[in-house]
């Protein structure tokens, strides 16, 4: 079980049209649940914002798939496939943030089927298995968040009681891409949608023997964050590679933050 404070933050990115900008904010929770109003509770005046309209519009998307900074640390939005998967914790929000602006610009809305998640495009859909209880619901990403170590999305109230995770607080859980612009894919088509990105790698050393390629991929595995992995390229020399930057302009800021300004940038 994490501990310490939870910290859920909602964002709209850098240049978005001024409608949106307007709903910037910051929240933070503490890493206990936030109680229910149910019926053995004195009931709030919260109430279902409805079948609100869902933002979709190329502008919005051109926003929140920007780079963004939180806590001194950079994320990455990108596109992504059908079929992606992800383990790790999932957390959930509720009363405190009811009707407050989402990352999208939409209302947040307690009583929807949506969630927030650091990286996926807007208004993806994604099924959400709880591994402790078999139970799954399936949830449209409106928001960003959530920024915490291991925690890898937070859902809506509701959806948080669908896979019954309100009590406890956190999850162990798996996600799965199924769809984009809040359509699950059906299609042949639909299913195959893939992002067209490249991969890039950043070369932290390059050895004639294998061994010092071993030493350089163990020094860096020891210092690297969630999400990059260390590789080794056999060619005509052992060079080491680290993976997992979705743009070219993340493999520049981590070189930037780590000292490596002599350090190729390699596209595949």
């Amino acid at each position: 079980m994490l501990s310490g404070k939870s910290i859920k933050t909602t964002l709209f990115l850098g240049a978005c049209a001024s409608i949106f900008l307007t709903g910037c904010s910051t929240k933070t929770t503490s890493d206990s649940y936030i109680p229910y109003y149910g019926k053995t509770e004195k009931k709030k005046t919260f109430k279902p914002l409805g079948d609100q309209a869902i933002k979709n519009s190329k502008a919005m998307h051109r926003a929140t798939m920007r780079p963004y900074k939180v806590h001194g640390k950079w994320y990455y939005p990108t596109l992504a496939k059908v079929g992606d998967t992800q383990r790790g914790i999932a957390s959930w929000y509720g009363p405190n943030f009811h009707a407050k602006l989402t990352s999208n610009g939409e209302m947040y809305d307690m009583y929807a089927m949506t969630a927030a998640h650091k990286t996926l495009p807007m208004n993806s859909m994604v099924k959400v298995d709880n591994l402790e209880n078999g139970k799954s619901v399936v949830v449209r990403i409106n928001d960003r968040g959530p920024f915490i170590t291991g925690r890898i999305i937070d859902l809506s109230n509701k959806a948080a009681h669908a896979i019954d995770m309100v009590g406890k607080g956190t999850a162990s859980v798996k996600i799965e891409v199924l769809g984009f612009n809040a359509k699950i894919a059906t299609t042949k088509e639909e299913k195959q949608e893939t992002a067209t990105v490249g991969r890039y790698y950043v070369q932290v050393g390059a050895f004639s023997r294998l061994e010092g390629a071993k030493i350089t991929k163990r020094k860096f595995e020891l210092i690297l964050e969630d999400g990059y992995n260390v590789i080794i390229k056999k060619s005509d020399l052992n060079r080491v590679w680290i993976s997992g930057f979705r743009s070219e302009q993340e493999a520049q800021d981590f070189k930037e933050a780590n000292g490596l300004s002599g350090a190729p940038i390699i596209a595949k």
